[in-house]
């Protein structure tokens, strides 16, 4: 069954929008640059994959959807590399308020936004509770890699998790599109910034200060085998979280 918005026809979505449980997922990423051997889209990429992945897990089960990526965030931090194209926080909640109102124009009452993108993370908790009070659907946000969390852990060899340009995010665009990989500039991309847990604070800082190369971690131990585990690690958790009815439904 076709689930991507922009390859369906306009009866085909009004269909879907009449089924109270529909869901439309919405990838909202950024386009900015991922060190010296990675595209400026992955996070674009990435994000549209894992939410068509989880939308064909789940489309027997209940009517899904996924719109068109939203390719531009918040990414004011990786402007000192070029390559990168960055919303302001008024444009980024705006573009949002007016995808979402369409949505709910056509008849859609469950929208998730999902996030492709650290910069955005913050933001998008606030979008969420300024237009649900705005907008009669039930409108939610998740991150994928915190989703699969612990999947991912046990996957990856050189990081917890997924950082920047790094084994995780390298090794996903492997399985999706090794001829955007630069594979011999990967010990030139390899950070060595440690993992940090929680901070006590927080303070703006540009990717400039904090690599020299645009990425953080270790891009050398990437592989398109282990990629693919990933991106289906993330399918899966995202699938589990559209089918649970705790999160739709209304107070």
């Amino acid at each position: 069954m076709e689930i991507r918005w922009s390859h369906l026809r306009a009866e085909q979505l009004r269909l879907l929008a009449a089924a109270p449980e529909a869901i439309v997922v919405v990838p909202v990423a950024a386009m900015e640059q991922h060190g010296p051997h990675l595209p400026v889209m992955v996070d674009s990429l990435l994000c549209s994959a894992v939410a068509e992945r989880a939308a064909q897990r789940v489309t027997a089960r209940r009517p899904v959807v996924v719109a068109p990526t939203v390719w531009s965030g918040l990414s004011e931090h990786h402007m000192a590399f070029g390559g990168t194209i960055t919303l302001d926080y008024p444009t980024f909640c705006a573009l949002l308020r007016c995808v979402c109102r369409s949505l709910q124009r056509h008849g859609f009452g469950r929208v998730l936004l999902l996030n492709g993108h650290g910069g955005n993370e913050a933001a998008l908790r606030v979008v969420v509770e300024q237009l649900s009070a705005e907008l009669d659907l039930i409108l939610a946000t998740a991150t994928y890699w915190h989703l699969a969390a612990a999947p991912f852990a046990a996957i990856l060899e050189r990081q917890s998790g997924v950082r920047h340009a790094c084994e995780a995010e390298t090794s996903m665009v492997l399985a999706l599109r090794p001829e955007l990989v630069d594979q011999s500039r990967f010990a030139e991309a390899r950070s060595a910034e440690e993992e940090h847990g929680a901070a006590t604070a927080y303070r703006w800082q540009s990717f400039a200060e904090r690599t020299a190369s645009g990425a953080l971690g270790d891009p050398t131990a990437a592989s398109a085998e282990k990629g693919e585990r990933l991106l289906e690690a993330a399918g899966a958790a995202l699938a589990e979280l559209l089918l649970d009815e705790d999160l739709w439904r209304r107070p």
